[in-house]
């Protein structure tokens, strides 16, 4: 079965320095179409609109963290099956683990280098369909 393409990634980041290396990052070095918010109420709102292949979640938020923002789209009807990878600084083994236990693909650890970030989440997207 062929790897189904990955085009749209919805990055959920509330810093805006982040936000700004990240999407240059994936648009201009990985091709991606990127679509941006900046807390988890927004991806909330956001994501049944815009339909996107992956979603991009940090797990460190003000208002909303990542792991109650994961809950909060898995109870959208159309979101239940999207994948999820966490980029956040807290990548210590245990919590890594949780991460993958509430249904995340894998974790991306901040900081992060801008220019391997779109070959890492491909790597990632064809691990999961392979």
């Amino acid at each position: 079965m062929p790897i189904p393409p990955l085009n749209l990634i919805l990055y959920v980041e509330d810093e805006p320095d982040i936000q700004a290396i990240a999407r240059l990052a994936l648009v201009a070095v990985g091709g991606f179409t990127v679509e941006v918010c900046s807390s988890g109420t927004e991806a909330i709102r956001v994501a049944p609109t815009v339909a996107p292949d992956l979603i991009l979640l940090d797990v460190m938020m003000p208002d909303m963290d990542g792991i109650r923002t994961l809950k909060a789209l898995r109870e959208i009807p159309s979101l239940q099956a999207t994948p999820i990878i966490f980029m956040t600084a807290k990548v210590q083994t245990h919590e890594v683990t949780q991460y993958r236990q509430l249904g995340a693909l894998d974790v991306i650890s901040k900081p992060f280098d801008p220019m391997m970030l779109a070959t890492t989440v491909r790597t990632i997207w064809e691990q999961h369909h392979g």
